[in-house]
Protein backbone atom coordinates (compact mmCIF):
# COMPACT_ATOMS: atom_id res chain seq x y z
CA UNK A 1 0.00 0.00 0.00
CA UNK A 2 0.89 3.47 -1.02
CA UNK A 3 -0.05 6.74 0.75
CA UNK A 4 0.32 10.43 0.92
CA UNK A 5 -1.20 13.34 2.65
CA UNK A 6 -1.83 16.70 1.59
CA UNK A 7 -2.81 19.27 4.23
CA UNK A 8 -6.14 21.08 2.66
CA UNK A 9 -5.78 23.65 6.09
CA UNK A 10 -5.17 23.83 9.63
CA UNK A 11 -7.29 21.72 10.24
CA UNK A 12 -8.27 19.26 7.36
CA UNK A 13 -6.38 16.81 5.27
CA UNK A 14 -6.80 14.27 2.63
CA UNK A 15 -5.29 11.17 2.12
CA UNK A 16 -4.30 9.56 -0.95
CA UNK A 17 -4.11 5.96 -0.87
CA UNK A 18 -3.17 3.39 -3.52
CA UNK A 19 -3.64 -0.81 -2.65
CA UNK A 20 -2.24 -3.72 -5.03
CA UNK A 21 -5.04 -5.92 -5.71
CA UNK A 22 -3.31 -8.64 -4.31
CA UNK A 23 -3.68 -7.00 -0.07
CA UNK A 24 -6.95 -7.37 -0.80
CA UNK A 25 -6.88 -10.85 -0.95
CA UNK A 26 -7.94 -11.53 2.74
CA UNK A 27 -10.98 -9.50 2.11
CA UNK A 28 -11.58 -10.78 -0.65
CA UNK A 29 -11.98 -14.45 0.97
CA UNK A 30 -14.06 -13.12 3.68
CA UNK A 31 -16.45 -11.53 0.93
CA UNK A 32 -16.82 -15.12 -0.97
CA UNK A 33 -17.50 -16.73 2.74
CA UNK A 34 -20.13 -13.95 3.77
CA UNK A 35 -22.12 -14.33 0.58
CA UNK A 36 -21.92 -18.14 1.00
CA UNK A 37 -23.53 -17.79 3.89
CA UNK A 38 -26.37 -15.74 2.40
CA UNK A 39 -26.89 -17.61 -0.69
CA UNK A 40 -28.42 -20.92 -2.08
CA UNK A 41 -28.02 -21.95 -5.67
CA UNK A 42 -29.22 -25.29 -6.92
CA UNK A 43 -26.76 -28.01 -6.74
CA UNK A 44 -24.50 -26.69 -4.02
CA UNK A 45 -24.54 -27.39 -0.27
CA UNK A 46 -24.65 -23.88 1.70
CA UNK A 47 -21.69 -22.03 2.45
CA UNK A 48 -19.82 -24.57 -0.26
CA UNK A 49 -20.35 -22.67 -3.22
CA UNK A 50 -17.33 -22.19 -5.82
CA UNK A 51 -16.18 -18.69 -6.24
CA UNK A 52 -16.53 -18.93 -10.34
CA UNK A 53 -20.22 -19.66 -9.66
CA UNK A 54 -20.92 -17.01 -7.37
CA UNK A 55 -19.48 -14.57 -9.95
CA UNK A 56 -21.56 -16.01 -12.28
CA UNK A 57 -24.64 -16.13 -10.50
CA UNK A 58 -24.12 -12.59 -8.26
CA UNK A 59 -21.39 -10.84 -10.45
CA UNK A 60 -18.36 -10.18 -9.64
CA UNK A 61 -19.17 -6.41 -8.68
CA UNK A 62 -20.90 -7.37 -5.77
CA UNK A 63 -18.39 -9.09 -4.05
CA UNK A 64 -15.56 -6.40 -5.03
CA UNK A 65 -17.81 -4.46 -3.32
CA UNK A 66 -18.68 -6.37 -0.31
CA UNK A 67 -14.54 -6.80 -0.22
CA UNK A 68 -13.80 -2.99 -0.64
CA UNK A 69 -16.28 -2.41 2.32
CA UNK A 70 -14.41 -4.48 4.21
CA UNK A 71 -11.35 -3.73 3.27
CA UNK A 72 -11.21 0.53 3.26
CA UNK A 73 -11.22 0.86 7.30
CA UNK A 74 -8.24 -1.06 7.84
CA UNK A 75 -6.55 0.81 4.88
CA UNK A 76 -7.82 4.03 6.04
CA UNK A 77 -6.26 3.28 9.98
CA UNK A 78 -2.82 1.76 7.95
CA UNK A 79 -2.36 5.49 6.23
CA UNK A 80 -3.56 7.67 9.30
CA UNK A 81 -0.74 5.91 11.51
CA UNK A 82 1.23 6.49 8.58
CA UNK A 83 0.91 10.57 8.25
CA UNK A 84 1.19 10.55 11.76
CA UNK A 85 -2.52 12.30 11.92
CA UNK A 86 -4.25 12.82 14.76
CA UNK A 87 -7.76 12.42 13.11
CA UNK A 88 -10.91 14.20 14.54
CA UNK A 89 -14.42 12.69 13.57
CA UNK A 90 -15.49 10.04 10.70
CA UNK A 91 -13.86 10.81 7.15
CA UNK A 92 -15.29 11.35 3.35
CA UNK A 93 -14.28 8.26 1.52
CA UNK A 94 -14.21 8.74 -2.17
CA UNK A 95 -13.27 5.82 -4.31
CA UNK A 96 -11.30 6.98 -6.92
CA UNK A 97 -10.28 3.82 -8.96
CA UNK A 98 -11.54 -0.08 -8.60
CA UNK A 99 -9.53 -1.98 -11.27
CA UNK A 100 -10.40 -5.78 -11.04
CA UNK A 101 -6.53 -7.85 -10.62
CA UNK A 102 -5.12 -4.61 -10.44
CA UNK A 103 -5.75 -2.05 -8.23
CA UNK A 104 -7.74 -0.22 -6.28
CA UNK A 105 -7.42 3.84 -4.95
CA UNK A 106 -9.45 6.08 -2.54
CA UNK A 107 -9.08 9.35 -1.07
CA UNK A 108 -10.11 10.07 2.30
CA UNK A 109 -10.82 13.87 3.84
CA UNK A 110 -10.94 13.96 7.12
CA UNK A 111 -11.04 16.88 10.21
CA UNK A 112 -7.33 17.09 12.25
CA UNK A 113 -6.21 18.03 15.33
CA UNK A 114 -4.16 21.73 14.57
CA UNK A 115 -0.47 21.82 15.41
CA UNK A 116 -0.61 24.56 18.41
CA UNK A 117 2.16 25.99 20.13
CA UNK A 118 2.10 26.87 23.97
CA UNK A 119 3.54 30.09 24.67
CA UNK A 120 5.44 31.45 27.94
CA UNK A 121 2.37 31.11 30.86
CA UNK A 122 4.48 32.08 33.71
CA UNK A 123 3.37 35.82 33.33
CA UNK A 124 -0.07 35.49 33.18
CA UNK A 125 -1.39 37.32 36.55
CA UNK A 126 -5.23 37.59 37.54
CA UNK A 127 -7.41 39.13 40.00
CA UNK A 128 -9.92 37.09 42.68
CA UNK A 129 -12.37 38.28 44.90
CA UNK A 130 -11.40 38.57 48.56
CA UNK A 131 -12.24 35.97 51.01
CA UNK A 132 -14.46 38.28 53.69
CA UNK A 133 -16.88 36.41 56.07
CA UNK A 134 -18.71 39.36 57.93
CA UNK A 135 -20.89 38.45 61.08
CA UNK A 136 -24.33 38.62 59.02
CA UNK A 137 -22.86 35.94 56.75
CA UNK A 138 -22.71 33.81 59.88
CA UNK A 139 -26.02 35.00 61.42
CA UNK A 140 -27.56 34.79 58.22
CA UNK A 141 -25.89 30.68 58.49
CA UNK A 142 -27.21 30.23 62.07
CA UNK A 143 -30.69 32.04 60.83
CA UNK A 144 -30.85 29.40 57.93
CA UNK A 145 -30.11 26.14 60.42
CA UNK A 146 -32.79 27.94 63.04
CA UNK A 147 -35.31 27.91 60.69
CA UNK A 148 -34.92 24.61 60.36
CA UNK A 149 -36.18 23.49 63.28
CA UNK A 150 -39.09 25.45 63.55
CA UNK A 151 -42.13 23.94 64.73
CA UNK A 152 -45.75 25.41 63.79
CA UNK A 153 -49.04 25.99 66.06
CA UNK A 154 -52.21 26.55 64.84
CA UNK A 155 -53.81 30.44 65.35
CA UNK A 156 -56.72 31.94 65.00
CA UNK A 157 -55.84 34.79 63.39
CA UNK A 158 -55.92 36.09 59.74
CA UNK A 159 -52.98 34.61 57.57
CA UNK A 160 -49.80 36.52 57.36
CA UNK A 161 -46.25 36.54 56.20
CA UNK A 162 -44.32 33.48 56.95
CA UNK A 163 -47.11 32.02 58.36
CA UNK A 164 -47.73 28.36 57.28
CA UNK A 165 -51.48 27.65 55.49
CA UNK A 166 -53.08 24.43 54.81
CA UNK A 167 -55.27 25.24 51.87
CA UNK A 168 -57.57 23.39 49.23
CA UNK A 169 -56.71 24.73 45.52
CA UNK A 170 -59.27 24.52 42.37
CA UNK A 171 -57.86 25.34 39.12
CA UNK A 172 -60.20 26.65 36.12
CA UNK A 173 -59.32 26.90 32.49
CA UNK A 174 -62.17 28.54 30.31
CA UNK A 175 -64.62 28.26 33.15
CA UNK A 176 -63.86 24.84 33.14
CA UNK A 177 -62.23 22.69 36.33
CA UNK A 178 -58.84 20.69 35.38
CA UNK A 179 -58.50 17.07 35.66
CA UNK A 180 -55.61 17.83 36.99
CA UNK A 181 -56.11 20.86 38.99
CA UNK A 182 -57.72 20.31 42.45
CA UNK A 183 -55.41 19.96 45.33
CA UNK A 184 -56.22 19.63 49.03
CA UNK A 185 -54.86 20.00 52.08
CA UNK A 186 -51.64 21.39 50.66
CA UNK A 187 -49.23 23.17 53.14
CA UNK A 188 -47.29 26.23 52.08
CA UNK A 189 -45.38 28.87 53.71
CA UNK A 190 -46.21 32.43 53.00
CA UNK A 191 -43.70 34.50 51.40
CA UNK A 192 -41.61 31.49 50.06
CA UNK A 193 -42.69 31.47 46.57
CA UNK A 194 -42.99 27.84 46.08
CA UNK A 195 -46.32 28.03 44.21
CA UNK A 196 -48.41 29.87 42.04
CA UNK A 197 -47.57 33.61 41.44
CA UNK A 198 -50.35 35.46 43.25
CA UNK A 199 -51.20 33.27 45.99
CA UNK A 200 -49.43 35.12 48.43
CA UNK A 201 -51.33 37.64 47.98
CA UNK A 202 -54.48 36.24 47.91
CA UNK A 203 -54.15 34.02 51.07
CA UNK A 204 -52.56 36.75 53.10
CA UNK A 205 -55.49 38.47 55.17
CA UNK A 206 -57.74 35.18 55.40
CA UNK A 207 -58.39 33.04 58.17
CA UNK A 208 -59.81 29.53 58.35
CA UNK A 209 -62.55 29.00 56.19
CA UNK A 210 -61.67 31.92 54.01
CA UNK A 211 -61.21 31.96 50.40
CA UNK A 212 -60.09 34.17 47.67
CA UNK A 213 -59.98 33.85 43.41
CA UNK A 214 -57.10 35.24 41.70
CA UNK A 215 -55.28 34.25 37.91
CA UNK A 216 -52.19 33.12 37.50
CA UNK A 217 -49.76 31.52 34.94
CA UNK A 218 -49.67 27.49 36.37
CA UNK A 219 -46.20 26.02 36.28
CA UNK A 220 -47.17 22.64 35.03
CA UNK A 221 -49.96 19.57 34.21
CA UNK A 222 -52.14 19.23 31.62
CA UNK A 223 -52.70 23.27 30.72
CA UNK A 224 -48.89 23.95 31.70
CA UNK A 225 -48.65 28.18 30.26
CA UNK A 226 -51.98 28.73 30.41
CA UNK A 227 -53.85 31.42 32.52
CA UNK A 228 -56.20 29.86 34.80
CA UNK A 229 -58.51 31.20 37.67
CA UNK A 230 -57.72 29.76 40.80
CA UNK A 231 -59.82 29.15 43.97
CA UNK A 232 -58.16 28.94 47.16
CA UNK A 233 -59.65 28.23 50.32
CA UNK A 234 -57.78 28.41 53.24
CA UNK A 235 -58.14 25.55 56.14
CA UNK A 236 -55.71 26.04 58.60
CA UNK A 237 -53.62 29.35 59.24
CA UNK A 238 -50.39 28.05 61.65
CA UNK A 239 -47.92 30.11 62.72
CA UNK A 240 -44.01 29.09 63.05
CA UNK A 241 -42.16 29.37 65.98
CA UNK A 242 -38.43 29.94 65.91
CA UNK A 243 -36.36 27.74 68.49
CA UNK A 244 -34.40 30.64 71.13
CA UNK A 245 -30.64 30.66 70.03
CA UNK A 246 -29.03 29.98 73.11
CA UNK A 247 -26.47 26.66 73.92
CA UNK A 248 -29.74 24.19 74.17
CA UNK A 249 -30.51 25.05 70.14
CA UNK A 250 -26.90 24.31 69.56
CA UNK A 251 -26.67 20.93 71.25
CA UNK A 252 -29.89 19.99 69.90
CA UNK A 253 -29.02 21.28 65.78
CA UNK A 254 -25.03 20.08 66.06
CA UNK A 255 -23.11 18.53 67.89
CA UNK A 256 -21.43 21.69 69.83
CA UNK A 257 -22.12 22.87 73.04
CA UNK A 258 -22.38 26.02 72.93
CA UNK A 259 -24.23 28.62 70.75
CA UNK A 260 -20.66 30.38 70.16
CA UNK A 261 -18.69 27.03 69.27
CA UNK A 262 -22.03 26.75 66.72
CA UNK A 263 -21.13 30.43 65.38
CA UNK A 264 -17.73 29.31 65.17
CA UNK A 265 -18.23 26.48 63.06
CA UNK A 266 -20.29 28.54 60.86
CA UNK A 267 -18.25 30.94 60.04
CA UNK A 268 -15.38 27.98 59.66
CA UNK A 269 -17.93 26.47 56.60
CA UNK A 270 -18.40 29.38 55.30
CA UNK A 271 -14.57 30.32 55.13
CA UNK A 272 -13.75 27.17 53.17
CA UNK A 273 -16.61 27.76 50.90
CA UNK A 274 -15.40 31.10 49.83
CA UNK A 275 -11.74 29.50 49.15
CA UNK A 276 -13.53 26.89 46.92
CA UNK A 277 -15.08 29.55 45.43
CA UNK A 278 -11.98 31.62 44.91
CA UNK A 279 -10.11 28.81 43.65
CA UNK A 280 -12.62 28.29 40.88
CA UNK A 281 -12.70 31.83 39.87
CA UNK A 282 -9.03 31.77 39.80
CA UNK A 283 -8.83 28.67 37.42
CA UNK A 284 -11.88 30.46 35.23
CA UNK A 285 -9.74 33.35 34.87
CA UNK A 286 -6.07 31.79 34.42
CA UNK A 287 -8.36 29.72 31.60
CA UNK A 288 -9.31 32.26 29.63
CA UNK A 289 -5.83 34.44 30.11
CA UNK A 290 -4.08 31.36 28.50
CA UNK A 291 -6.70 30.63 25.97
CA UNK A 292 -6.32 34.51 24.88
CA UNK A 293 -2.54 33.45 24.25
CA UNK A 294 -2.91 30.71 21.86
CA UNK A 295 -4.02 30.93 18.43
CA UNK A 296 -6.19 27.79 17.43
CA UNK A 297 -8.16 27.36 15.23
CA UNK A 298 -11.47 25.48 14.88
CA UNK A 299 -12.48 22.40 12.41
CA UNK A 300 -15.66 23.40 11.16
CA UNK A 301 -17.11 19.60 11.76
CA UNK A 302 -16.12 19.59 14.80
CA UNK A 303 -18.06 22.94 16.14
CA UNK A 304 -21.50 21.79 14.56
CA UNK A 305 -21.34 18.50 15.89
CA UNK A 306 -20.10 20.39 19.20
CA UNK A 307 -23.22 22.92 18.53
CA UNK A 308 -25.79 20.07 18.14
CA UNK A 309 -24.52 18.23 21.35
CA UNK A 310 -25.05 21.08 23.48
CA UNK A 311 -28.60 22.27 22.32
CA UNK A 312 -29.33 18.45 22.46
CA UNK A 313 -28.01 17.92 26.69
CA UNK A 314 -30.18 21.19 27.05
CA UNK A 315 -33.24 20.59 25.23
CA UNK A 316 -33.94 16.95 26.60
CA UNK A 317 -31.44 16.97 29.96
CA UNK A 318 -31.88 20.29 31.76
CA UNK A 319 -34.51 21.88 30.35
CA UNK A 320 -36.61 18.38 30.41
CA UNK A 321 -36.00 17.88 34.44
CA UNK A 322 -37.55 20.99 34.71
CA UNK A 323 -40.60 20.74 32.10
CA UNK A 324 -39.04 23.55 29.85
CA UNK A 325 -38.77 24.06 26.32
CA UNK A 326 -36.75 25.73 24.38
CA UNK A 327 -38.93 28.30 23.61
CA UNK A 328 -40.06 29.07 27.00
CA UNK A 329 -36.41 29.16 28.25
CA UNK A 330 -35.65 31.71 25.91
CA UNK A 331 -38.86 33.56 26.79
CA UNK A 332 -37.68 33.27 30.63
CA UNK A 333 -33.87 34.33 29.66
CA UNK A 334 -35.34 37.17 27.76
CA UNK A 335 -33.38 35.89 24.90
CA UNK A 336 -34.20 35.44 20.62
CA UNK A 337 -33.10 32.36 19.00
CA UNK A 338 -30.24 34.21 17.08
CA UNK A 339 -28.95 35.19 20.44
CA UNK A 340 -29.28 31.69 21.88
CA UNK A 341 -27.52 30.37 19.14
CA UNK A 342 -24.79 33.13 18.99
CA UNK A 343 -23.65 32.34 22.97
CA UNK A 344 -23.99 28.41 22.22
CA UNK A 345 -21.53 29.05 19.08
CA UNK A 346 -19.08 30.75 21.23
CA UNK A 347 -19.75 28.16 24.05
CA UNK A 348 -18.64 25.81 21.65
CA UNK A 349 -15.76 27.50 20.17
CA UNK A 350 -14.26 28.00 23.43
CA UNK A 351 -14.99 24.38 24.80
CA UNK A 352 -13.14 22.90 21.66
CA UNK A 353 -10.29 25.60 22.21
CA UNK A 354 -10.01 24.71 25.64
CA UNK A 355 -9.60 20.96 25.00
CA UNK A 356 -7.22 21.46 22.47
CA UNK A 357 -4.70 23.71 24.58
CA UNK A 358 -5.37 21.48 28.11
CA UNK A 359 -4.35 18.41 25.82
CA UNK A 360 -1.42 20.00 24.37
CA UNK A 361 -0.08 20.92 27.49
CA UNK A 362 -0.67 17.44 29.17
CA UNK A 363 1.46 16.35 25.83
CA UNK A 364 4.05 19.15 27.10
CA UNK A 365 4.28 18.72 30.40
CA UNK A 366 4.11 15.41 30.19
CA UNK A 367 1.35 14.63 32.49
CA UNK A 368 0.11 10.93 33.40
CA UNK A 369 -3.02 10.34 35.63
CA UNK A 370 -3.10 7.69 38.01
CA UNK A 371 -5.34 5.09 39.20
CA UNK A 372 -5.83 6.55 42.77
CA UNK A 373 -6.42 10.00 40.78
CA UNK A 374 -8.76 8.46 38.41
CA UNK A 375 -10.65 6.73 41.07
CA UNK A 376 -11.06 9.95 42.77
CA UNK A 377 -12.90 11.66 40.23
CA UNK A 378 -14.66 8.89 39.51
CA UNK A 379 -16.19 9.15 42.61
CA UNK A 380 -16.96 12.44 42.79
CA UNK A 381 -18.60 12.16 39.91
CA UNK A 382 -20.80 9.42 40.63
CA UNK A 383 -21.67 11.73 43.82
CA UNK A 384 -23.11 14.51 41.65
CA UNK A 385 -24.64 12.10 39.44
CA UNK A 386 -26.74 10.68 42.01
CA UNK A 387 -25.25 7.43 41.45
CA UNK A 388 -22.89 4.85 43.89
CA UNK A 389 -19.40 4.30 42.69
CA UNK A 390 -20.16 1.14 41.53
CA UNK A 391 -23.38 2.15 39.54
CA UNK A 392 -21.53 5.07 38.06
CA UNK A 393 -18.07 2.61 37.35
CA UNK A 394 -20.00 0.34 35.64
CA UNK A 395 -21.86 3.24 33.40
CA UNK A 396 -18.85 4.14 32.30
CA UNK A 397 -17.02 1.43 32.04
CA UNK A 398 -20.20 -0.20 29.36
CA UNK A 399 -20.51 3.19 27.51
CA UNK A 400 -16.74 3.31 26.35
CA UNK A 401 -16.32 6.21 28.70
CA UNK A 402 -13.00 5.97 30.36
CA UNK A 403 -10.71 7.28 28.23
CA UNK A 404 -13.11 9.87 28.36
CA UNK A 405 -12.45 10.32 32.12
CA UNK A 406 -8.89 10.16 32.09
CA UNK A 407 -8.98 13.17 29.40
CA UNK A 408 -11.04 15.22 31.83
CA UNK A 409 -8.34 14.54 35.26
CA UNK A 410 -5.14 15.20 32.49
CA UNK A 411 -6.92 18.09 31.49
CA UNK A 412 -7.31 19.24 35.26
CA UNK A 413 -3.81 18.63 36.42
CA UNK A 414 -2.46 20.84 33.11
CA UNK A 415 -4.73 23.28 34.04
CA UNK A 416 -3.28 23.43 37.99
CA UNK A 417 -0.23 23.31 36.30
CA UNK A 418 -0.74 27.01 34.85
CA UNK A 419 -2.44 28.53 37.54
CA UNK A 420 0.15 27.31 39.84
CA UNK A 421 2.74 28.85 37.66
CA UNK A 422 0.65 32.05 37.71
CA UNK A 423 0.68 35.01 39.63
CA UNK A 424 -3.28 35.40 41.58
CA UNK A 425 -4.09 37.97 43.80
CA UNK A 426 -6.84 38.89 45.62
CA UNK A 427 -8.97 42.29 45.75
CA UNK A 428 -6.52 43.16 48.79
CA UNK A 429 -3.83 42.73 47.22
CA UNK A 430 -2.67 39.81 49.34
CA UNK A 431 -1.04 36.65 46.82
CA UNK A 432 -2.90 33.53 46.99
CA UNK A 433 -1.27 29.89 47.21
CA UNK A 434 -3.27 27.95 44.69
CA UNK A 435 -0.60 24.83 45.05
CA UNK A 436 -3.23 22.60 47.24
CA UNK A 437 -3.49 19.17 46.18
CA UNK A 438 -7.22 19.42 46.31
CA UNK A 439 -6.42 22.43 43.17
CA UNK A 440 -5.98 19.39 40.29
CA UNK A 441 -9.77 18.16 41.27
CA UNK A 442 -11.44 21.56 41.20
CA UNK A 443 -9.44 22.62 37.72
CA UNK A 444 -11.04 19.07 36.52
CA UNK A 445 -14.26 20.24 37.11
CA UNK A 446 -13.50 23.66 35.46
CA UNK A 447 -11.94 22.54 32.90
CA UNK A 448 -14.71 19.64 32.26
CA UNK A 449 -17.26 22.66 32.64
CA UNK A 450 -15.58 24.57 30.07
CA UNK A 451 -14.91 22.20 27.89
CA UNK A 452 -18.95 20.38 27.99
CA UNK A 453 -17.37 17.33 28.87
CA UNK A 454 -19.41 16.70 32.05
CA UNK A 455 -22.70 16.78 30.13
CA UNK A 456 -21.40 14.78 27.24
CA UNK A 457 -20.65 12.47 30.31
CA UNK A 458 -24.09 12.89 31.87
CA UNK A 459 -25.89 12.23 28.19
CA UNK A 460 -23.95 8.96 28.37
CA UNK A 461 -24.67 8.03 31.17
CA UNK A 462 -28.52 8.44 30.32
CA UNK A 463 -28.26 6.70 27.34
CA UNK A 464 -26.23 3.44 29.31
CA UNK A 465 -29.07 3.54 31.75
CA UNK A 466 -32.10 3.54 29.32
Amino acid sequence: MKSAVETLNPTRVRLTVEVPFEELKDSLDAAYKKINQQVTVKGFRKGKIPARVIDQRFGRGAVLEEAVNDALPKFYTQAVNEADVNVLGQPDVDITELKDGETLAFTAEVDVRPTIEIPDYSGISVEVDAIEVTDEDVEKSVEQLRSRFASTSPVERAAAEGDVVTIDLEAKVDGEVLADGVADGVQYTIGSGELLEGIDEAVTGLEAGGEATFTSQLKGGSAEGQDAEVTVKVTQVAARELPELDDEFAQMASEFDTLEELKADSRKRLENMKEYDQATQAQERVLDKLLELVEVPIPEKLLEDEINTRKHNLEHHQLGQMGLDLAKYLEIQGKTEEEFDAETKEQAVKGIKTQFVLDELVSKEKLNVSQEELTEHLMRRAASSGMSPDQFAQAVVEGGQVPMLVGEVARGKALAVVVEAATVTDTNGEVIDLSDEDEVEEATEVAAAATGDADAAKDDEEKTEA
